[in-house]
């Protein structure tokens, strides 16, 4: 079955692109794959193990957000195939990874402007640049 891939962190720029995905799943007929990606930031290793309780609330909040995001989902399309993923890792290489085989993949973009994304890093960037299918993204709403 076709599969669209949105990646979840949250962020208001993710609610907008999970509704693009949510209406791309509707007219394509394809199951919509909710993702969203945890990792520690280094600064919390120290040079030592993380602590498991840390991780665990990592892993938990990622949780919430992917079950929130799936209740979205449900609201505005009853009928549409949904899962809920939560995976451990760079968010960016993961997405890559679940792009696999993905009829396409949905990502928001912050809006950051091109020095913090320079400085920063960008998720949607990296996707764009390495996804196996096409990639969408989705501006942030604009009031």
């Amino acid at each position: 079955m076709k599969t669209i891939v949105v990646g979840v962190d949250g962020s208001e720029a993710a609610g907008v692109a999970l509704e693009f995905a949510v209406e791309e799943a509707v007219v394509r007929g394809a199951t919509l794959r909710v993702i969203s990606v945890w990792d520690v930031p280094a600064s919390l290793y120290q040079g030592t193990v993380a602590i498991t309780p840390v991780l665990e609330t990592f892993e938990e909040e990622a949780g919430a957000i992917v079950a929130e995001a799936v209740e979205r989902v449900k609201e505005l399309a009853p009928d549409l195939p949904c899962e809920g993923v939560v995976l451990n890792g760079s968010p960016q290489i993961r997405l890559v990874e679940e792009a696999q085989g993905a009829l396409l993949v949905v990502v928001g973009r912050r809006g950051q402007g091109a020095l913090a994304s320079l400085l920063m890093g960008s998720v949607s960037r990296h996707v764009v640049d390495h996804a196996p299918c096409p990639v969408i993204v989705v501006p942030p709403l604009v009031r």
